[in-house]
């Protein structure tokens, strides 16, 4: 078995890009797709994604025949527990990669790429220079507060504030200095314990529901903030713990989205208005409400989420017959 891959990283997150090896996925819905690989190529993301060629954090993108009318490429992304509906950091690269392969037309100063994700349409704007690409915006589809101001209590740690929003994919919001934690200070163990307790006390007990599709109706992960999200100016710092426990080196497109759709119905931010976002890795991304829009029952906002993705790599990965391990392993 051989598979081929581009590697590259937006904000320190790794993607690995499928360029050859995988089986033609059916005709059908993004949704359908996503059903299909998840249940009959399953073992291609664990040799992908897990040990020995990837790591724990590993993420990925499989690109597909789109079904949207206007949709210039479609893609599957893939992580250490299965398939996500939507993944900012991968549609920065993927914009980029578009342009560089010659998967749309070259236009400067701005080429459009619009890419097919699960959650929908994402529209990604590519700054090309000299014929060269570089840093990528885009506007997903409609983000919303789902539900804000909510408590829980949580072993450890007493009473729990946060937020239930979402940008392509559902996150829990909370301040990290609840949990006693600190960027700069804390342990990023520490923050990946917090995170992953409210994450998996709110899978168990607080029920999600997407007016577009059911399947869109999980929980992702929680990010935890430090508590910046009603300042006018300046950076804002967040981490993202989402998948299996897993930590984004990004500030996170669409948790990005989802802080944004937020903070607009709490009036912390105006249309028009741009904050910074810093990852716990230091990266940066740019974000700003566009225009709201609706999303069922949900008022909502387009946000337009920035930054800058680079190649890692290109590969060619081999799997041997009597390589056990070579199907993928992780140790933790």
């Amino acid at each position: 078995m051989t598979l081929t891959v581009v590697d590259m990283h937006t904000g320190g997150e790794p993607l690995r890009i499928v360029t050859g090896g995988y089986p033609s996925v059916p005709k059908g819905t993004i949704l359908e797709k996503r059903a299909y690989v998840r249940d009959h190529l399953d073992h291609l993301r664990k040799i992908l994604m897990f040990e020995p060629r990837g790591h724990y954090d590993m993420y990925g993108a499989l690109l597909v025949e789109p079904d949207l009318p206007g949709a210039d490429l479609a893609v599957l992304f893939m992580h250490n527990e299965g398939y996500s509906t939507m993944c900012g950091h991968a549609i920065v690269a993927l914009g980029r990669y578009a342009v560089d392969e010659g998967l749309v037309a070259k236009q400067e100063p701005i080429t459009t790429v619009n890419i097919e994700a699960p959650c929908g349409l994402v529209v990604a704007s590519v700054e090309v220079r000299d014929g060269k690409a570089g840093a990528v915006a885009f506007e997903s589809v409609p983000a919303f507060l789902f539900a804000g101001g909510q408590t829980i209590e949580l072993a450890g740690h007493g009473t729990i504030g946060f937020d239930v929003a979402y940008g392509g994919a559902f996150y829990a919001l909370a301040d990290c200095h609840q949990f006693g934690l600190e960027f700069g200070k804390s342990r990023v163990r520490d923050f990946v314990d917090a995170a992953t307790a409210l994450t998996d006390r709110l899978k168990a007990e607080f029920p999600l529901s997407h007016p577009d599709h059911g399947d869109l109706a999980f929980l992702y992960g929680t990010i935890l903030t430090d508590g910046r999200d009603a300042f006018s100016d300046g950076v804002t710092k967040n981490i993202c713990v989402f998948a299996e426990a897993e930590v984004d080196r990004s500030p996170t497109g669409s948790g990005v989205t989802a802080r944004l759709a937020a903070m607009h119905a709490k009036g912390e931010i105006a249309i028009g208005q741009t904050r910074t976002f810093e990852s716990i890795a230091g990266s940066r991304f740019s974000g700003a409400v566009v225009r709201t829009a609706k999303a069922g029952p949900h008022g909502a906002i387009i946000a337009r989420v920035g930054g800058r993705a680079y190649y890692s790599g290109r590969t060619e990965f081999i799997v041997e017959a009597d390589d056990e391990l070579g199907r993928g392993f992780l140790l933790r």
